[in-house]
C-alpha cells in the first residue's frame, strides 16, 4: 500500500499564510463593529441630551439641611452669555424660593458688559430681598467686579473682596473704530444711502459727525447717571463719595473697603461659615447643556470669540458697562 505523500513545505506555507490572512480579516470586522458601536453610543448621548432625556446626576445639588445658596456670576453680562438676565434670575428665583436656604451668596467674577442685563438683576436682587427679608444676600468678589458686575453687586446687603481683587470701574463706554484714513489710502469710496438724517450714527466708514459725537456723549452721561444712582441707592452712606469714584477708574478690594464702595475681606466659605453660619454650600448656578460643552470642545467657542474681536472694531449699537 502506497503511503501518503506528504504535504510540500510550499503548500504548508501558503496555509499559514491564508489562515493568518483570514485571522487579520476577522480582527478588522471586530474592530470596524466596535467603531460603529461607539459612533452609535455617542450619537444617541448627544441625541439624548438635546432631548433632555439623561443629565448628570451628580450635577444637581442635595438641598436637605440648612445650607447657604451660592449662585456664580462668570464673565461678561450679555443676554447670550452664561451670565445673561434670565439665567442669573432663574437661578437666584431657585436659591430664595429653597426653604433650607439661610443665606445667598452671589459670587462674582466679571468686567461688566450690558447696562440692560445688569440693570435686570439688580432689579430682581432687590426684589428678592424685599420679598424674603430674612434671607440675606451677600456679594463675594473673586478676582474682579467692574462696571456692569458692579452695578449688579451694589444690590446685595454686602460686599466682600480679597484685598487684591479689582472693584469699580463706575463708567460707561462707546467704543468703535474710523476707516475713512484707511480707505482714502486704498481708493475705497464708501456708499451707504439712508432715510433719515442720523440713519448712519457712528458709521466707522464716514468722517466723525460733531452732532453725532454730541448725540453719544448725552447718552452715554445718561446711563451714567443711572448708575450712579443705583450706586448710591444700595451703598448708602457707606459710600464715601469723591470725584473719582465715579470717574471709570477701578480700585484694589484694599482701597474699594475704604472708599465704602465694599464692606470686608471674605470668601465665599468665610461669609458662609462665619457671616450666614450655614456652612454648608448648595450651588444653584446653572451649568452649560451637553451640547454647549460638546461645541465649546470642537473650537464653536474659539469661532465665536472671534466673531466678538472683530464686532468690537465696528460701532456698537448699546452702550457697555465695560
Amino acid at each position: 500500500m502506497t503511503e501518503p505523500t506528504p504535504p510540500s513545505w510550499e503548500r504548508a506555507t501558503l496555509e499559514r499564510i491564508a489562515l493568518r490572512a483570514l485571522d487579520e480579516q476577522r480582527r478588522a470586522r471586530q474592530w470596524s463593529t466596535l467603531i460603529r458601536l461607539l459612533w452609535l453610543t455617542l450619537l444617541f448621548l448627544i441625541v439624548a441630551a438635546a432631548l433632555g432625556w439623561i443629565g448628570d446626576a451628580t450635577t444637581e445639588p442635595i438641598r436637605t439641611g440648612k445650607h447657604t445658596a451660592l449662585v456664580e456670576l462668570r464673565g461678561v453680562i450679555g443676554v447670550e452669555s452664561r451670565a445673561s438676565a434670565d439665567k442669573m434670575i432663574t437661578a437666584l428665583n431657585a436659591a430664595f424660593k429653597d426653604k433650607h436656604t439661610q443665606g445667598v451668596v452671589l459670587r462674582i467674577n466679571s468686567p461688566g458688559g450690558s447696562p440692560v442685563q445688569s440693570g435686570y438683576i439688580n432689579d430682581e436682587i432687590r426684589r428678592l430681598r424685599a420679598k424674603y427679608p430674612d434671607t440675606p444676600v451677600h456679594v463675594v468678589v473673586q478676582d474682579l467686579c467692574a462696571s456692569g458686575g458692579y452695578y449688579v453687586a451694589v444690590a446685595a446687603d454686602r460686599i466682600y473682596v480679597d484685598k487684591a481683587s479689582l472693584v469699580g470701574s463706575i463708567g460707561v463706554i462707546i467704543s468703535g473704530f474710523g476707516f475713512t484714513g484707511t480707505m482714502e489710502k486704498l481708493g475705497v469710496d464708501r456708499r451707504a444711502y439712508t432715510s433719515g438724517d442720523n440713519k448712519d450714527f457712528l458709521d466707522p466708514f464716514a468722517p466723525e459727525n460733531p452732532a453725532h459725537k454730541e448725540h453719544a456723549q448725552k447718552m452715554l452721561g445718561e446711563i451714567h447717571q443711572q448708575f450712579i444712582k443705583v450706586v448710591r441707592d444700595g451703598r448708602g452712606k457707606r459710600l464715601k463719595e469723591s470725584p473719582e469714584i465715579f470717574s471709570g477708574l477701578i480700585w484694589t478690594g484694599e482701597r474699594a473697603v475704604e472708599l465704602g464702595l465694599a464692606d470686608g475681606f471674605g470668601s465665599l466659605e468665610s461669609v458662609a461659615r462665619d457671616v450666614i453660619k450655614a456652612e454648608r454650600v448648595v450651588d444653584f448656578t446653572p451649568d452649560d447643556n451637553y451640547l454647549e460643552q460638546l461645541s465649546k470642545r470642537l473650537g464653536a467657542g474659539a469661532a465665536e470669540s472671534a466673531v466678538r474681536a472683530f464686532s468690537e472694531m465696528l460701532p456698537r449699537g448699546s452702550a457697555s458697562l465695560r
